[in-house]
């Protein structure tokens, strides 16, 4: 069924138009004719700098894991499967914690607003992760990771429905491959601050420790930079706050006309939306999400397992290849800067080749530079085919981050990406017993026999059941 298409903005005084009664649809369809300026790409960029420290925090799980083993903090493997004295429950921590951050809280930024959830999130981030330096048992360290977590899984959702909704339909997925390459830059610095610090003690303090410190406390810096980024006018006009989405809407409009140098052009049509039941998880369970939601928790969970199963166990995996401890954060550190390397490559085809066939493509990368990671020992080698899974990992979470924001409607685009990227934390959580267990028992040529098997079903997953996003607007991808 096609979308019905309402006269412009210009149109609207005459009495034969049939306007459209969403709340939000005028805002969207002025907001998809904006041309792509600078002032569109600054309000990316900030709301990037709160995620950049969610995934500094998120990447430095396998770079302190071998200072936190040699500390005798933690072990680097247990007797049980579910052993939590060892560095596959700290990654089970992390986990769990983002898991109950999207699945049971991601109705907030629905709720309260995406800006203000940002805010609190990005300080639950900076003050358990502070505490958790500190701790002095297993049990300690794992507790206040768990709880870290819980604000970072809140953070990274609102962050992928916030850059949706400020950007035009023909700037989404670059936008996302923009947010991406800047909250990924973390992952060289997490990896060149634990090769520096982890093997030594400074001021007395494990290295790990400062670490961890240091994404504390940037986080609480750039909670004031963020201040810059206004709420999100769909969110506004959706609730109801037609005067506050009207003037959010108008300054942004005013500082693209400006950049731009030329009047802006006239709004795009109108889609009328059918009238929303309730922002609800009972709405998900209505055609056509309720399809999309089972097709993206699937996808979600086997994407998690394959990606965390060789990103928080690069250092591990190159040890169990014959490689030392200092030389495999040195390696780790190389295969780290493809990270925000393949968001950047991303932009060049991120809204030209379809999103959901990027993912399939990323996959079968995946498969392919795995299988021969297991077999290999030169270092030259190793590194060649770590980057390659970095940056056919990386397609796939900047392709995945747009497309399961897309295929929501704003009242209930949070609670539904908390709810699908749950599942992708779930699997996360369980990537640390299972690939330790892999480990143990097949070792390396084992780890990825496992990553082949997830990834295979993330190919079939979307290939067979995703539909097509590129190009169409937010009004019609769910109408």
């Amino acid at each position: 069924m096609q979308p019905t298409v309402i006269a412009d903005a210009e149109s609207l005084a005459q009495p034969h138009i049939r306007v459209a009664d969403t709340p939000g649809a005028h805002i969207s369809a002025r907001m998809d004719r904006l041309p792509v300026t600078r002032h569109l790409w600054m309000l990316v960029l900030l709301i990037s700098l709160g995620g950049f420290f969610e995934i500094y925090d998120l990447i430095f799980t396998g770079y302190i894991a071998p200072g936190m083993a040699k500390s005798g903090l933690l072990q680097t493997t247990t007797h049980a499967f579910f052993g939590f004295t060892g560095i596959a429950g700290f990654i089970a921590a992390t986990f769990a914690g983002l898991f109950i951050g999207t699945f049971f809280f991601g109705w907030l930024p629905d709720k309260y607003g995406r800006r203000s959830v940002f805010t609190i999130s990005l300080l639950w981030y900076s003050i358990g992760s502070a505490i958790m330096a500190f701790q002095t048992t297993p049990e300690g360290v794992i507790f206040w990771r768990f709880v870290t977590g819980i604000g970072v899984g809140v953070e990274i959702i609102t962050i992928d429905s916030y850059v949706t909704e400020l950007v035009p339909q023909h700037m989404r997925g670059r936008a996302m491959a923009f947010n991406q390459m800047v909250m990924f830059a973390a992952a060289p610095i997490a990896a060149i601050l634990s090769y520096w610090l982890v093997p030594v003690t400074v001021f007395g303090l494990d290295g790990w420790r400062i670490v961890v410190l240091a994404g504390s406390a940037g986080a609480v810096i750039v909670w004031f930079i963020r201040r810059a980024v206004p709420e999100s006018p769909r969110w506004l006009a959706m609730h109801g706050k037609q005067d506050e989405s009207e003037r959010v809407l108008r300054e942004i409009e005013e500082k693209v006309a400006f950049e731009s140098g030329k009047p802006l052009p006239p709004p795009l049509p109108v889609v009328e939306q059918p009238v929303q039941r309730r922002a609800s998880f009972g709405e998900l369970l209505q055609p056509p999400y309720r399809s999309r939601l089972l097709m993206l928790v699937v996808f979600n969970f086997c994407q998690a397992i394959g990606y965390y199963g060789f990103a928080n166990w690069v250092p591990t995996l190159l040890i169990g290849q014959g490689v030392t401890v200092t030389k495999s954060l040195l390696y780790s550190f190389v295969i780290a800067f493809a990270l925000p390397i393949g968001p950047l490559l991303s932009m060049f085809y991120a809204d030209c080749v379809q999103r959901k066939w990027l993912i399939v493509g990323g996959a079968l990368v995946v498969i392919a530079s795995g299988i021969a990671f297991a077999q290999m020992r030169s270092p030259v080698a190793l590194i060649a085919l770590g980057v390659l899974v970095s940056l056919a990992g990386q397609t796939i979470s900047v392709c995945y981050h747009a497309y399961q924001t897309e295929l929501f409607p704003t009242a209930v685009r949070c609670r539904a990406s908390g709810i699908v990227y749950s599942a992708s934390r779930a699997g996360a959580m369980m990537s640390g017993f299972i690939i330790a267990s892999l480990l143990k028992d097949f070792g390396v040529p084992g780890v990825f026999a496992g990553i082949t098997a997830c990834m295979l079903a993330v190919a079939l997953t979307i290939g067979l059941f995703g539909p097509k996003t590129n190009g169409l607007r937010l009004e019609e991808l769910n109408h």
